[in-house]
């Protein structure tokens, strides 16, 4: 990988590197967070406070190089954010291309350090890893009861490529 990659410098407070075991504790403090913000919105499905990996989990996921986790660090290089990332591809479907997707799986920015461009730091951050690793396209999911998450993603520059639509009987 690039040293762009590697230590790609985002201002004179952050930069964003990929995530390593000592960075955990802190990842699962931001996994509160994101639970967090989604069971304000859903209640009816997040539990909250919870974490949807824990520390074990997390070393594994770690180790391996079709689920990368980056971190945007401070100063102190504690982490401020995270993104954590998943190689998709299908092959030899009938219908589907064969195309590689990066799949966004999280990106969380640490309530005490938004505005800060973390958030956009940690996206260009993933989007230059996709362009360097050849990926197709980068894709994610979005609840619509976060609406500064869909905003962000917007003023990025994603836009929707399909919908998911429910009932509650």
């Amino acid at each position: 990988m690039s040293d762009f990659v590697d230590k790609e410098k985002t201002n004179m407070n952050h930069y964003v590197r990929r995530a390593a075991e000592k960075d955990i504790p802190k990842i699962l403090d931001l996994l509160v967070q994101v639970d967090m913000v989604h069971h304000q919105g859903r209640p009816d499905i997040f539990k909250g406070p919870a974490t949807k990996y824990n520390g074990e989990e997390l070393k594994t996921i770690l180790q391996d190089e079709t689920t990368p986790v980056f971190v945007c660090v401070d100063d102190n290089d504690i982490p401020i954010g995270h993104a954590f990332c998943v190689h998709k591809q299908v092959t030899d479907n009938a219908v589907l291309t064969d195309i590689r997707t990066l799949y966004i799986d999280d990106i969380c920015v640490d309530s005490a350090a938004r505005g800060k461009h973390v958030g956009k730091a940690l996206y260009e951050y993933v989007i230059a890893y996709a362009r360097e690793q050849g990926f197709y396209n980068v894709t994610l999911n979005v609840w619509s009861c976060n609406t500064s998450a869909l905003r962000f993603y917007e003023k990025m520059g994603l836009v929707p490529q399909k919908i998911g639509m429910e009932m509650i009987i």
